[in-house]
């Protein structure tokens, strides 16, 4: 989002817009020193400068990530040459322990410049709008003359896409800030339940819910051959009517 949508229409097409915005400010006056007085009480900054300065701002807490990052490395490295092998930090690029918070911080401060410069474009020009015309009655102006600007509606343009290109990275921050905040309380909440329940499964010990088969076996059970076929069940049931038979007679 910096990078694309900030940094790339910056350098490709802002510079141009604002580029004319001193040499074609004219006002109606031929006073000497007017103009300059004018243009300077109008544009008390210039809006290409005041975002160069932004980015800028932006730009450097990510640099600070990168230098952690690479500082745990060489602490890596250093560990693992005088331990043979082993390793300090399972993966020294990755959110955990200081990193953790220097990125967290980083979001902190790249959110908070672009707040800041959000409120002061808006306080030195009183709002996002360009307009046409603008009165001026400062010395050593005779009157009040009238000063416009060159392009204002395209300039306009690209003023409200950096001030929403901003306000987005602002958001994309927040979300963020609030994604790793609360990934770090769900990982607290686990470990803390696991910590509690490790005392618990030491002291209790597992006993089988059920007792063994042989207990329930009696002495007298009588076992029955389930490969017998129906046939020979058949064949059992005559025989046991036969005796019967017999009996009687």
């Amino acid at each position: 989002m910096v990078f694309i949508f900030r940094v790339m229409v910056f350098v490709v097409a802002a510079q141009r817009v604002w580029g004319d915005e001193s040499k074609d400010f004219v006002c109606n006056t031929e006073q000497p020193g007017c103009e300059n007085v004018c243009y300077d009480h109008i544009f008390p900054i210039s809006h290409i400068r005041l975002w160069a300065l932004q980015l800028i701002f932006v730009t450097c807490p990510s640099l600070l990530v990168v230098g952690h990052v690479k500082y745990r490395e060489k602490k890596d490295l250093q560990y693992a040459a005088s331990h043979k092998g082993g390793h300090l930090y399972a993966n020294p690029g990755k959110k955990r322990g200081g990193l953790w918070w220097t990125y967290l911080v980083s979001l902190v401060f790249k959110a908070s410049f672009d707040a800041g410069f959000l409120y002061i474009l808006y306080h030195i020009y009183e709002g996002y709008d360009m307009p046409r015309l603008s009165k001026c009655s400062l010395e050593p102006c005779p009157n009040t003359v009238d000063c416009f600007i060159s392009r204002p509606t395209e300039k306009k343009i690209f003023t409200i896409f950096m001030v929403v290109s901003s306000a987005l990275c602002i958001l994309m921050c927040l979300c963020e800030m609030s994604y790793l905040i609360f990934k770090r309380i769900v990982k607290l909440i686990k470990r803390k339940t696991e910590a509690e329940r490790r005392p618990f499964a030491e002291t209790h010990e597992m006993k089988p819910l059920a007792s063994p088969k042989s207990e329930f076996k009696s002495k007298t059970s009588i076992r029955v051959d389930l490969t017998a076929s129906i046939h020979n069940l058949d064949k059992t049931e005559d025989e046991t009517t036969k005796l019967k038979d017999l009996q009687k007679d």
